[in-house]
Order: C-alpha cells, then sequence, then structure tokens
C-alpha cells in the first residue's frame, strides 16, 4: 500500500488537530478494496458487496399484467351504461383465452392480461350480476395495465458491481432469477480491548469496575456491515500484551479495530504498540466527542483504534469505522447519508467540530431536531435515545430556528 499523503490541518480547528473531513477523506484514501470474490446464494447475501454485474436475462413483468382485481375488456365494445358477457375468469398463475369482442373477462391482480383486451377496469367501477357486468366508468387504453418489461427490460443492467445488498436488492434480484452471484468475500476484521477496569456483562462488578459495552457497540456494527469477526477479547493493560494481542490481530485480519489505549496517558498501550509495530498514519481529531482516533497499519492489515468513552465509540463508529469497512468491502456508496432539520435549541460554537445526540420530531409540516439535555461522552442512553447526529460545524454557534444538518442512524446498516 502507499504512503499516506499528508494531512493539512484546518485553520479553523483547534491547534494541532487535523479536521474530519480530511481525516476521512486521508483514511479512505488509503484503504484499498479486497479482491477476492466467492459465489454465494441470494438467501445468504444481506449486506454483501456484489462482484459482478447483474443482467436481466428475461423482462419482468414478463407479460402484461393486470394491476389489480377487476375486468378485461376492449375498450371499443365501452360505451355509457353498456353491459358485457363475461365469458372468462382468469386468475394470477392461469392464461386466458383471446377475449372475444363484446365480451369482458374477470381478471385478478397479477394475471396476464388476455390477448385483444387493452384495459382494465377496477371491480369498484363494475356491477356484475347473472354472467354480466355493467361498466360505470370511462374507460382509457392501457388502464391499469402492467406492461411487460416495464420494470425490468431483458439485456439491462440490474445491479453493478459495488453494490451492497439490502433487502430490496434481495428482492431485485429474486425477480430476475438470479439465485447465485458473485460478492466480495467476507471482510476480516479483529478486534480487541484494553482496558483492567473492564469486565464481560454476567459477571459481578467489583470496586472501580464497569461492563465492557465498547465491545458489544463494535461488534455490533460489524455483525450489522456482515464481516467475519475475529474476537481476540481482553487484553491487560501492559505494553508487552498489547503488542503480542496486535501482532496476533495483525497477522489474521484486514483490518483491526480496538477502543481505548489510544490517548496520551500512561496507561495508553495501543498506540505505542501500533508505533511499534506499523506506522501512525492519523491521531487526533478535531471534533467532539472521539478527538483520538489512530489510524494506521500493521503488517498488510489497516488499524483503526476508536477512544474509549462510549459516546466516543459510536459515533466515530459511525464516522470512521462504517465507512473504512465499506471501502474495504468494495462497496461504491461509502459516505452516510446528510438531512435537513430545524433546531430547536441553542448550542455555542467551539474549535471542535461536534456531533450532538437528537431525536427528530416530524409530526409538524418540517423535521426539528430535538437535543438530548446531557451531551456528555460517557452518556450511551443519549445514543440509543437520538435519532441521528447534528454536525455542529467549527466556531458557527446554532440558534434555535437554524436549520441543521443532521446524520440519521435509520438506513446506515
Amino acid at each position: 500500500m502507499q504512503s499516506k499523503p499528508s494531512i493539512p490541518v484546518d485553520c479553523c480547528a483547534s491547534p494541532g488537530l487535523i479536521s474530519v473531513d480530511e481525516a476521512i477523506k486521508s483514511m479512505l484514501g488509503a484503504a484499498s478494496a479486497i479482491v477476492e470474490t466467492e459465489k454465494i446464494k441470494i438467501e445468504d447475501s444481506l449486506n454483501r458487496i456484489l462482484a459482478e454485474d447483474i443482467i436481466a436475462t428475461l423482462n419482468v413483468p414478463g407479460y402484461d399484467n393486470s394491476a389489480m382485481d377487476g375486468y378485461a375488456v376492449r375498450c371499443e365494445d365501452i360505451s355509457a351504461g353498456v353491459s358485457l358477457n363475461i365469458s372468462q375468469r382468469i386468475p394470477a398463475g392461469t392464461t386466458g383465452k383471446p377475449l372475444e369482442p363484446g365480451t369482458a373477462a374477470r381478471i385478478f391482480t397479477g394475471a396476464p392480461v388476455p390477448p385483444g383486451a387493452d384495459a382494465v377496469v377496477m371491480q369498484e367501477k363494475c356491477h356484475a350480476d347473472n354472467g354480466r357486468v355493467s361498466i360505470n366508468t370511462e374507460v382509457r387504453a392501457a388502464s391499469n395495465i402492467r406492461r411487460a418489461g416495464e420494470d425490468i427490460a431483458d439485456g439491462s443492467t440490474v445491479l453493478k458491481t459495488g453494490q451492497r445488498i439490502r433487502p430490496q436488492e434481495m428482492g431485485l434480484l429474486a425477480s430476475v432469477g438470479c439465485a447465485e452471484f458473485k460478492v466480495k468475500r467476507q471482510l476480516k476484521v479483529a478486534v480487541f480491548f484494553t482496558g483492567d477496569e473492564i469486565v464481560s456483562p454476567g459477571q459481578p462488578l467489583q470496586a472501580g469496575q464497569i461492563y465492557n459495552s465498547n465491545q458489544y457497540t463494535i461488534t455490533g456494527f460489524l455483525q450489522a456491515l456482515n464481516v467475519e469477526i475475529i474476537n481476540l477479547g481482553m487484553v491487560a493493560d501492559t505494553l508487552e500484551d498489547t503488542v503480542r494481542v496486535l501482532q496476533q490481530a495483525a497477522s489474521a485480519a484486514d483490518l483491526v479495530v480496538t477502543s481505548g489505549g489510544v490517548s496520551v496517558g500512561e496507561e495508553d498501550y495501543v498506540r505505542l504498540a501500533l508505533e511499534q509495530l506499523g506506522k501512525l498514519s492519523m491521531w487526533r481529531i478535531a471534533m467532539k466527542p472521539g478527538k483520538p482516533v489512530a489510524f494506521g497499519k500493521v503488517g498488510q492489515a489497516l488499524f483503526l483504534g476508536l477512544p474509549g468513552n462510549p459516546v466516543s465509540v459510536f459515533v466515530t463508529g459511525l464516522l470512521f469505522a462504517r465507512p473504512l469497512i465499506l471501502k474495504l468491502q468494495g462497496a461504491t456508496q461509502t459516505a452516510a447519508p446528510k438531512l435537513m432539520a430545524t433546531a430547536n435549541f441553542d448550542w455555542p460554537s467551539g474549535g471542535r467540530q461536534e456531533y450532538l445526540r437528537v431525536r427528530i420530531d416530524n409530526t409538524g409540516n418540517a423535521p426539528v431536531a430535538c437535543l438530548y439535555p446531557h451531551q456528555g461522552s460517557g452518556v450511551l442512553s443519549s445514543a440509543s435515545w437520538s435519532d441521528g447526529l447534528v454536525e455542529a460545524a467549527v466556531n458557527q454557534p446554532i440558534k434555535s430556528g437554524d436549520k441543521v444538518s443532521y446524520i440519521p442512524f435509520q438506513g446506515l446498516f
């Protein structure tokens, strides 16, 4: 991998820190997508990345069909108050006979429109009695008919390489009969966690201990992105142990993700281990929460060290870990979407870009961003309560009524 380009310091940010945008740009610039592929079945494809274009080999729908329950007719037979003989009944999954002039066919949603018919009249506009149907509405040609190839044309590109497969893509692939296809192999991500004060849920807490929430925030991200997780567990707070486990993680994975131990404290050994074994390319970001984010390389594996505070892990996971993993997986879209809302709060400006946990109120004419009252980096309940993150830009205070940009959580995974 080529060396990372230098990153200019944002002149508006705190001295010695790099901006969030520059940090993300530099990180993604140093990441190359894995090239190995594998063929999988459609039922196993959720959140995998396509490694080939999918070309339709048929039309969808494959034939002209009725968009609703009703009666297939010939427009030339329709006049005010006309009554037609019901000549046939066509449920979905069957094929009707050519429609005789002066007759109508009882037809159901999805059933092929019989030859000769050029419109379908919804049953609510008809009155059927004793084998005849009265049409009580004006009828236009092609009404309520879904044409062959209207959705997908034979020979067209259905999905392109790099598409991340969501439930809707699974349905789309099934609609063109695609049962197996090539995807990028699963990304291997190794994780380990430091801190003598943290213990696993289910164990009793001793004085000075806390439960390891960060492990489950991070593994939740990784599970949602469908990677192969190599969990190396807890590591003692010593440089020797941290070096040993980091080396083990890097030899087994494409990416190593940790939380904690990347700041400047005497017990923060992860950054020191990274500098001893590999290269630290990026460290201090002009953001809050989450200033200490370490990015580098150990052997052939990339390394991403997230902060130790629970909210900082969540926020930097969204901003850094998610796009990095998508880039390594070969996805063409890595950036989180951003929407606009109106702030119902005031927020002072600062020297770092801040990410505020908000809930979006959609009861009015436009979305309103409501601030969680406690924005501390240890208040993990704020992340669960909120719908997204408002971006409070460097040196730009927010006043109630201002339009603000926010990253919605919905749809990120």
